[in-house]
């Protein structure tokens, strides 16, 4: 199949554009020169609502669409939350891939996550590892619903030709957030730990787990970048991981944002707590080839994520963001 790029014309949908990922590629759509860019907030359109998606893809027929709305959590939420995460993650794909197939979009790119690989995959991993082995059982249900809108895509370009592309971004991170105490994921939840530790003078902060865990981690605007391209660029039934290609341990993340939120003190691990995946890191060679490459440093997107914490504040009265 001959790709042609995304005219800047084009009407564009993205869902969940009030999310990390979909407020990312909406500033980035706009900084491109796009001109016709499509969102519905949740109070107007209810994704989990088949009906109320089918109608809107009725009336407005976007001809590009960035599948980036979804149910998303840290551990604790995963664990707690199981069937909200399967059954709700489920609903809002299979409303969409299908209403965008139905309603003749051009081409849909579907966000899925690295949590689809299994938890002793080899390292790092790559794309074929989907299905070799068994889930890190703390976010299963999460990985169950994008395995299954992975599949949904291949399905739909098998049997009707439909040009769905899948890509599995690594952690991200960055302006946009969600910093919630309990409900975040693990660096939205260090920086607002060591903001809070630096403001109320602590001398000790406690971590989970044993800071041996490896984690890749992805600036939210290098993702963006890398997904209008691979639109631009890409079509095939293969999914493309999103990555930077290299990691550090929980422990040294955790001593980055401690600088980048300017605490000094001492960190304590509670082994008690689960650390997850014992590393992940993906295999970027296939993004790579496609012509991307991340181009922001973790340094340097922390000290702008923490930055863009304490202005978000600010402007909200000193309430800290949940």
């Amino acid at each position: 199949m001959t790709v042609q790029p995304v005219p800047r014309d084009a009407k564009v949908f993205v869902a969940g554009h009030n999310g990390l990922v979909g407020g990312a590629i909406v500033r980035a759509l706009q900084a491109a020169g796009f001109t016709n860019v499509v969102t519905r907030s949740r109070a107007e359109l209810d994704l989990t609502d088949e009906p109320a998606v089918d109608a809107f893809f009725a009336a407005e027929r976007p001809a590009y669409v960035y599948m980036a709305a979804a149910k998303v959590g840290g551990i604790l939420a995963n664990d707690t939350y199981p069937a909200d995460f399967l059954l709700d993650n489920l609903r809002i794909q299979n409303a969409v891939i299908s209403a965008a197939h139905r309603h003749g979009a051009a081409k849909l790119l579907f966000l899925g996550s690295t949590c689809i690989y299994p938890k002793y995959a080899e390292q790092p991993m790559r794309e074929e590892a989907l299905l070799s082995g068994a889930l890190e059982p703390t976010n299963e249900w999460y990985a169950v619903a994008k395995i299954s809108g992975i599949k949904l895509c291949q399905a739909l370009r098998k049997q009707h030709g439909f040009d769905a592309i899948s890509v599995m971004p690594t952690n991200l991170y960055g302006p946009g957030d969600n910093f919630h105490p309990t409900n975040s994921h693990v660096l939205p939840a260090l920086i607002r730990r060591f903001v809070e530790a630096r403001e109320s003078g602590a001398k000790q902060v406690t971590c989970w787990g044993t800071g041996a865990a490896r984690r890749e981690f992805l600036h939210i605007d290098d993702l963006a970048a890398a997904c209008l391209h691979l639109m631009d660029v890409y079509s095939g039934a293969d999914i493309v991981n999103i990555g930077t290609g290299t990691d550090v341990t929980i422990k040294q993340l955790t001593e980055m944002v401690c600088a980048a939120a300017g605490w000094e003190g001492e960190i304590l691990w509670d082994t008690t707590k689960p650390d997850g995946t014992p590393r992940k890191l993906c295999d970027v060679s296939r993004l790579t080839a496609l012509g991307y490459t991340a181009r922001i440093p973790l340094e340097e997107g922390l000290r702008q994520t923490v930055a863009w914490f304490l202005e978000q504040r600010r402007q909200e009265g000193g309430a800290l963001r949940l």
